[in-house]
């Protein structure tokens, strides 16, 4: 399985189960439209005859022969090879918790698919106890892995910023006796932030991240306090002293475009310009039902939007200055292991969320619903049906997704998403699918306008 297409003056060509990348030819890039998933050592007479009004013979049989030479070394129409790999998977330790600290927020952001806060549930704080419950469950499910993650998440997790911290201090004491050492990350909307929080972060958060949606009346639009006023002006200097202080440690900004700000690449930009060069803006995923939610009819100005951002990208990496857009990020060298790229984020499986009251759902976008609650940390209760269930899900179980070329890119796009907007985890968000894909293509074209050796 190939993919082509041309953007910003390069035919790119990949080849889906190798994960070969190239830049080819106008003449070899015409040719793929003619040969078949084997390729014959000399090049077809009907392809020189089709192809000699735009071509001359020469550079018609030269093309065909690098391609043919692409071919032979397995970099074009390969065999897919992994799906005796995914038929094989099953239940894996668990890796990381995402630990919804405080069911309760400060904001009201209009499009919180958390019902700003809560979700959907009386607002609540976990308690300590709780939290160690949370540590002890990781470390009983994490077999041999060594590495762990936590997730503080919310609503606002600084609501119960002592919980945080005792939970950090519970997981450092035990951590060497029982042979882990934990990654902690803490995703906040900003508004609590003070000097001694914003150390105590950069000191023990290997991540943290940052919400914010970009220019200023845009964020304002949708994140809010209950009086309407937006965050804007109060968050903005708290994050860049973080940043200044936190040095070469991980960071990124995160916010969120609607149909409100579908020149999204003008918030990219306007974040770089106040000093952040780690950045993440990705789409509002509802269902069609708001005067925010993204539809179909919005993808056109979506790509032509990616497209640019592309190529403001690679003028700023061209000026020697660092940026990098979360969403085009990708590692075409090494890159995540085969098991990551056919089920993705492995919620359920690796990944597990966790209730302030201890209850334990796939992830934090499943909580509230009863027909995915896992079993709870405190009570020792942990029902391995719905793990196992997940753990079996990846893209060729996704029929939509086992042909398509983006598969080991998105690998199925995200369950919690598929389910919410489909029903099913087996049935992908289609805008989502084609917005990432539209990424995945930018993705490359930097990768090729950047590179060295195309």
């Amino acid at each position: 399985m190939i993919h082509k297409y041309s953007q910003n003056g390069y035919n790119i060509v990949l080849d889906t189960p190798s994960g070969a990348v190239m830049t080819v030819s106008n003449c070899a890039y015409d040719i793929l439209d003619y040969i078949q998933p084997t390729l014959e050592e000399k090049c077809p007479d009907e392809i020189i005859k089709k192809l000699s009004p735009k071509y001359s013979v020469e550079e018609v049989i030269d093309a065909y022969e690098e391609l043919y030479i692409l071919y032979t070394k397995d970099l074009l129409f390969s065999e897919d090879s992994y799906w005796d790999l995914a038929t094989a998977l099953g239940p894996a330790p668990v890796k990381s918790l995402c630990l919804n600290v405080a069911h309760d927020c400060n904001l009201k952001c209009a499009y919180c698919f958390a019902s700003q806060g809560d979700f959907g549930q009386e607002k609540c704080l976990m308690s300590l106890e709780t939290a160690k419950a949370a540590i002890d469950f990781l470390i009983k499910n994490s077999g041999t892995r060594k590495n762990l993650e936590v997730d503080f998440f919310g609503g606002e997790p600084l609501l119960n910023f002592e919980l945080v911290k005792g939970t950090v201090e519970y997981a450092r004491k035990i951590e060497k006796d029982c042979s882990k050492n934990f990654r902690f990350t803490l995703t906040t909307n900003g508004v609590l932030l003070t000097e001694d929080i914003i150390k105590y972060i950069n000191t023990e958060m290997s991540n943290i991240v940052l919400s914010i949606d970009g220019r200023k009346h845009i964020n304002d639009r949708m994140r809010y306090f209950a009086n309407g006023k937006g965050c804007y002006d109060l968050i903005l200097p708290k994050y860049k002293a973080l940043v200044t202080e936190r040095g070469d440690k991980e960071y990124y900004v995160r916010g969120t475009y609607t149909r409100f700000n579908l020149d999204f690449a003008d918030d990219v930009i306007h974040l770089f310009n106040e000093g952040f060069t780690q950045i993440s803006i990705e789409p509002a995923v509802t269902k069609e039902l708001y005067n925010y939610s993204i539809r179909e009819s919005d993808l056109p100005n979506i790509f032509s939007e990616y497209e640019k951002l592309a190529k403001l990208i690679i003028d700023i990496k061209n000026r020697g200055e660092a940026i990098n857009f979360f969403h085009f990020m990708l590692d075409l060298e090494e890159g995540p292991c085969a098991f990551k790229r056919l089920r993705g984020c492995s919620c359920g499986n690796e990944y597990l969320a966790i209730t302030p009251e201890g209850d334990i759902y796939p992830c934090h976008q499943f909580i509230g619903m009863d027909e995915w609650l896992m079993g709870n940390v405190v009570k020792k209760q942990f029902d391995t049906e719905i793990k196992e269930k997940l753990s079996s899900v990846n893209v060729y179980s996704k029929s939509e997704c086992s042909d398509c070329w983006a598969k080991f890119y998105c690998s199925g796009g995200c369950n919690a998403n598929n389910y919410l907007c489909r029903g099913d985890v087996l049935l992908p968000h289609k805008i989502t699918c084609e917005i990432e894909k539209k990424r995945i293509e930018c993705a490359l074209m930097i990768k090729a306008a950047l590179s060295k050796d195309n």
